[in-house]
């Protein structure tokens, strides 16, 4: 029964048709939860969502009723309500499935659960990471710290100082990686959500995906959400892995994202193009000529006997938190000038800190004092 301390009146701001949809989509949520998790193993409960203050959710056995906090729904993301329902289901699972009933209800029984499908036992819904949460990271805020200082440096209006330092970070995440492969105790994995929730996922949205996964060392996913005010579902990416790859693949998620619609804009002004029928299009060229970009540097790396270490950890840690996931190819966007254009741009990218905006706002942990 994880628990929280607003106190915000939301009782009003769900209709009851809303409120009935929601409920609707708990029940499937937790339909898919206990088929992927736990194996069909479990009987459908009861919902219901509970005004409470003092907590996020809960397992109620004598009604075989789960609550979940209407605030929680109304003021947080749906993968922390996904992370409260596992939770819950959890619970449900000890008490109907192992029968415990001599230990607390966060005993060993339920740690274990939670630890073999990688489930939040704290519950806090936030993607905390794996492992002792009560001792700082302290080789991840390192890399953070260090790699954005190179950032810093890849600003340069010197272009071939802007290229080495972009490489430096590059060849410095790289030998992260090794390094805690090498150190596997040390690595407290988790996951993080980028962007908001879309109903149409774009190609360039497809390529920054790529682009995080196969260079800045984190495993992606899009899942699926709901939003509860809209009643409609839609994805949202997830990226997990360990914690100072995942600070610097939110960066450069927003990033990449702030400096393509720049690029864009910059490109309807100098071509003189009105209207915005060829922006996807261009868009998908820019994160196309980046990837392009980011291939080189690693065969480079590779040459220099820096080769990226698949984490056998966070492949695990991953299987746990998504057992099963399918692939689907999509047709990409035209091939026009106006993805050419793009291509061209998004190859001349010089990664680095300084684009304000979103990346800013949200808080990251690439430090804007750093020199």
């Amino acid at each position: 029964m994880p628990s929280h301390t607003s106190t915000a009146d939301t009782s009003e701001l769900l209709s009851a048709a809303l409120e009935r949809a929601l409920l609707v989509e708990l029940l499937a949520e937790w339909r898919n939860v206990n088929e992927s998790y736990f194996r069909s193993a479990l009987r459908p409960p009861s919902f219901t969502l509970g005004d409470a203050s003092s907590r996020l959710g809960l397992w109620f056995a004598p009604t075989r009723t789960i609550e979940i906090s209407r605030s929680l729904v109304l003021t947080q993301s749906w993968r922390v309500v996904v992370e409260i329902l596992k939770h819950e289901m959890a619970h449900q699972f000890v008490d109907e499935q192992l029968g415990v009933s001599d230990e607390t209800a966060h005993g060993a029984s339920f740690q274990r659960v939670c630890h073999q499908l990688g489930i939040d036992a704290a519950a806090a819904g936030l993607g905390s990471f794996a492992g002792d949460v009560s001792k700082p990271d302290l080789p991840a805020q390192k890399l953070i710290r260090r790699v954005a200082d190179l950032l810093a440096l890849a600003a340069s209006s010197n272009l071939h100082e802007a290229e080495a330092a972009m490489a430096a970070a590059q060849k410095l995440m790289l030998k992260y990686n090794i390094d805690l492969t090498a150190a596997r105790s040390q690595i407290r994995f988790g996951t993080r959500h980028l962007g908001p929730p879309t109903s149409r996922k774009s190609e360039s949205d497809r390529w920054v995906a790529t682009i995080l996964g196969q260079h800045f060392f984190v495993d992606t996913l899009w899942v699926p959400v709901y939003l509860p005010m809209l009643g409609k579902r839609a994805s949202v990416l997830e990226i997990c892995g360990s914690e100072g790859a995942i600070e610097i693949a939110e960066y450069v998620h927003d990033f990449l994202h702030k400096t393509a619609e720049h690029l864009w804009a910059q490109h309807r002004r100098d071509a003189k193009v009105s209207g915005n029928r060829d922006r996807r299009v261009y868009l998908a060229g820019v994160m196309a000529g980046f990837y392009e970009k980011l291939n080189e540097s690693t065969k480079a790396h590779k040459e220099a006997g820096l080769v990226w270490v698949a984490n056998p950890e966070q492949a695990s840690y991953f299987k746990r938190r998504h057992p099963y996931t399918r692939t689907i190819k999509r047709q990409g966007v035209r091939r026009s000038n106006a993805f050419a254009h793009g291509k061209a741009a998004g190859r001349n990218i010089v990664l680095h800190r300084g684009v304000r905006g979103a990346t800013e706002s949200r808080g990251l942990a690439l430090p804007r004092g750093s020199k």
